[in-house]
């Protein structure tokens, strides 16, 4: 076997997909890492960096050649650490044959060493988290360490945060030794894929699978299907992945196979196809449109949250990854012709936003008025959060609760439709759809927060800025989540619009 340049993380790739490992090394300008993804990886970090003290005193390896690490000095001190005894060794480094690995911790135990992998993952048992622990286990008995057990260290989604973090009530530990035994058995023979394809700058000939979506959806997906028609099967409104996939292998692909062989699913997809083949505008079901309308009542509200999830809690009484809401935007209107008004609430940087906002809330919102939101199960979730917390206002946000009307429900439903919002319902997709002139309807127009996934990365990067940047990010912050707002008002008016014809 030629000499391969394999880490752990590039393994990983191998298991998921040859060629998307291949790409990693080949065409690594060419992924599409979002902001999602990138806050995953930060979190995955901060997570690890905890995760050391664990078993407590530790010793880390970790060395740096510039910004670069130094393989050769953090192999070096681990294998000095070892011969010197040291019990819990972090970021343990190892190479054989070009294949190279970190431990997260390596803790001596059994007349041996245990691999403990850490994961800010709330769950233990994905495959893609056995096959990493296998191809370091491979490495290190390659190396001449005996391997007496393999671990992985995972988030408890249970622990509750009481103002002191205590690392063995909000890690768990778990044993995955049979499944890293199993998982064992394909290294040698992902590491002869490896060797025939990542050795050579010739592009596999490997076709769209479930792998571009399990156990991650690929960051090369524009890439791989840039010689797709647009729109495409992909693009097919409520069909899983592995449905579109099946379509994609029986040649059904433009929307013009799919509407000769009748490949769709639903009536909303025949509409899709339909009115994207044929040139359509607006597609309304009147009727369906003018009973929605009738149901929102004045004063009328129109509410949007934005909020933030740590893996490791902060605030009493919190549990890792809670959807905090630290923010919100409420346009609203008190009776028919009234003028539009707008209120909103952003926490300050680095204190508890729930009961501020919980008080917000009441104080903004009466408990009999008629409040929409986009995609209402997320705001109606967070006022049960809060009404959970704070019982002296559960009354109150119950009844903001129990009022609320989902705006997505006419698009979803089928009864308006534009080709232009493609495969999803999402405001983000609607809003450009029917105003697609208007500037101040565009979210592209917006200061560095443009989505919630930026806004949810702010929040808590606020506790860190100076003053100014401080200012900025707030303004920001403010303007995003009232945009929001804005278009719920600007869709309703539409709707109420069409339903008069």
């Amino acid at each position: 076997m030629n000499a391969l340049h394999l880490s752990k993380s590039k393994y990983c790739a191998l298991w998921q997909c040859p060629k998307l490992a291949w790409l990693k090394k080949y065409k690594p300008e060419l992924q599409i890492i979002d902001e999602a993804t990138l806050a995953i990886m930060k979190t995955g970090s901060e997570v690890g960096d905890l995760a050391m003290g664990l078993f407590g005193d530790f010793v880390e390896v970790t060395a740096y050649d510039g910004e670069k690490l130094d393989l050769t000095k953090m192999i070096e001190a681990t294998k000095a650490e070892m011969d010197r005894g040291t019990p819990i060794i972090c970021e343990a480094s190892f190479s054989y044959n070009g294949l190279y690995c970190a431990v997260d911790i390596l803790k001596k135990e059994n007349g041996g060493w245990a691999i403990y992998e850490v994961k800010s993952s709330t769950h233990s048992e994905r495959e893609v988290y056995a096959a990493d622990v296998a191809f370091q286990k491979y490495v290190l008995e390659h190396c001449g360490v005996n391997v007496t057990g393999t671990y992985l260290v995972v988030i408890n989604i249970e622990y509750m945060f009481d103002g002191e973090l205590k690392l063995d009530e909000f890690f768990r530990v778990a044993d995955v030794s049979e499944a890293v035994a199993e998982k064992s058995r394909e290294v040698e023979e992902l590491l002869l894929i490896a060797e025939r394809y990542l050795n050579k700058p010739a592009e596999p000939p490997i076709d769209l699978s479930l792998a571009c979506h399990k156990p991650y959806v690929c960051s090369y997906w524009a890439y791989c299907t840039r010689e797709l028609p647009k729109p495409n099967v992909f693009d097919l409104i409520n069909m899983h992945f592995d449905k579109k996939l099946s379509r994609y292998y029986a040649g059904a692909v433009s929307f013009e196979e799919l509407w000769k062989s009748k490949f769709y699913h639903n009536p909303i997809q025949l509409r899709q196809i339909d009115c994207t083949l044929h040139h359509c505008g607006d597609v309304v079901i009147v009727e369906e449109i003018r009973k929605f309308v009738s149901t929102l009542k004045y004063p009328l509200y129109f509410l949007d949250f934005e909020t933030v999830q740590y893996a490791v809690p902060r605030y009493i009484g919190s549990k890792p990854y809670e959807q905090i809401p630290f923010q919100y935007s409420l346009h609203y209107i008190e009776r028919e012709g009234g003028e539009l008004h707008h209120r909103e609430f952003l926490a300050e940087a680095g204190t508890d936003p729930r009961r501020a906002i919980a008080e917000a809330l009441c104080r903004d919102i009466p408990k009999d008025a008629c409040v929409t939101a986009y995609n209402k199960s997320f705001e109606c979730g967070r006022l049960k959060y809060l009404a959970g917390l704070f019982l002296d206002l559960a009354e109150h946000l119950m009844s903001i609760r129990e009022n609320i009307v989902d705006l997505l429900d006419p698009f979803k439903s089928g009864w308006y439709y534009n080709p232009a919002m493609g495969k999803s319902f999402s405001i983000k997709s609607v809003l450009p759809a029917l105003f697609p002139d208007d500037p101040e309807l565009n979210y592209h127009n917006l200061e560095d927060i443009h989505n919630g996934s930026e806004a949810m990365n702010a929040f808590p990067a606020m506790e860190h800025m100076e003053p100014e940047e401080l200012e900025r990010t707030r303004r920001n912050l403010l303007k995003y989540c009232e945009l929001d707002t804005l278009a719920m008002v600007k869709i309703w008016e539409r709707l109420k619009e069409v339903s008069k014809e």
